[in-house]
């Protein structure tokens, strides 16, 4: 790690993704080349470890925080988790459910749900991800670092029920669920404090709503020529789209590959 010359964070959907969810081969090249110039990559990420395994493997990225910085691994290995206490996921689960709703609890080695809807089957279509499995077990005897509601609606109700959290409408069906001051720039800023990393330039990619607080966390701020107004207006530099080579595109600019 003392090596190491830059950090690059890169969000999924929209940003390292094709429209297909699916890592290219343009990036997987890159990548390999960001690593051989001593610049270490993170995806930094609302899903959790087991939905983005193959993504991990096809770009060669081996470094994450996910679930919106509930959870940081590098090169494999955890070295940071925050988890939800049994109480408060008990509480989310009933709030959720006398809405309506359904909701998914993850850590990150699993996803499971409390029932099937048509809007959960949407939301998991909609990242191009499985459908988890139903489980109603006790909630006391497994770690929880994240949330996810499964709803169209229902966000100002959560919000004023639990001041104590914060959500991130990720989508029209869902709304990720994670510990109040919790981001993917609480991430970044946890990331380097674990690890005692050097300071150097750190670059973000992203082009959505919870790319925000990456932004703030970092020196060099990309948004994708497809990303949020709210992102361009606070970006370093505006990119290609991610269909677009946007990513390759930014990373020769920048001269890190």
């Amino acid at each position: 790690m003392e090596n190491i010359q830059a950090v690059a964070f890169f969000d999924l959907d929209g940003t390292l993704l094709n429209d297909k969810s699916q890592i290219t081969p343009e990036i997987t090249s890159a990548i390999r080349a960001l690593k051989a110039n001593q610049i270490l990559p993170l995806i930094a990420t609302g899903r959790t470890v087991v939905e983005i395994e193959h993504i991990m493997k096809d770009s060669g990225i081996d470094s994450a925080i996910v679930m919106n910085g509930q959870f940081i691994q590098v090169e494999g290995k955890k070295v940071y988790s925050d988890e939800f206490s049994y109480e408060e996921c008990l509480k989310m689960y009933e709030q959720v459910k006398s809405l309506g709703h359904e909701i998914s609890f993850y850590n990150d080695q699993q996803i499971w749900c409390s029932g099937h809807s048509d809007i959960l089957r949407n939301a998991y279509a909609f990242i191009h991800s499985d459908v988890p499995d139903i489980d109603r077990s006790n909630l006391a005897e497994k770690t929880v670092n994240m949330m996810l509601v499964l709803s169209e609606d229902g966000d100002e109700h959560y919000l004023k029920q639990f001041p104590e959290m914060t959500f991130y409408r990720n989508g029209p069906y869902s709304i990720d669920t994670v510990r109040k001051g919790v981001s993917k720039g609480s991430g970044v800023q946890n990331l380097f404090k674990t690890l005692e990393l050097p300071k150097v330039p750190t670059f973000a990619f992203g082009d959505g709503i919870n790319d925000l607080a990456l932004f703030e966390a970092c020196d060099h701020k990309i948004a994708m020529g497809n990303a949020r107004s709210e992102l361009k207006e606070r970006s370093s530099f505006i990119t290609k789209k991610n269909t677009d080579g946007g990513i390759v595109h930014a990373l020769k600019h920048f001269d890190l590959i």
